[in-house]
């Protein structure tokens, strides 16, 4: 099986200029599951950003606390900075 690198995907994502191209690209490449993980995730990292704790945001998200660790520790990492 080949491995297929992120860097396609974000040439793609990079070329989309149009915000209703870009959800019409979005829509039909993700899942509807995908749809509402994705935009959970970046809520995650702007609360964490906000000094909200990782058991707070768990609860008024209704994620699990892992969920949030993992977002925690990829902004501990120096991710996240345009967000």
């Amino acid at each position: 099986m080949n491995k297929v690198s992120p860097s396609e995907l974000i040439g793609e994502l990079i070329k989309i200029k149009n915000r209703s191209l870009m959800e019409n690209f979005l829509l039909g490449l993700l899942t509807p599951k995908e749809l509402e993980e994705l935009p959970m995730r970046v809520r995650i990292v702007k609360m964490l950003k906000k000094g909200i704790s990782q058991t707070e945001i768990a609860k008024r998200l209704g994620v699990g606390i892992a969920t949030v660790t993992r977002g925690s520790r990829e902004l501990k990492s120096g991710r996240f900075k345009n967000i």
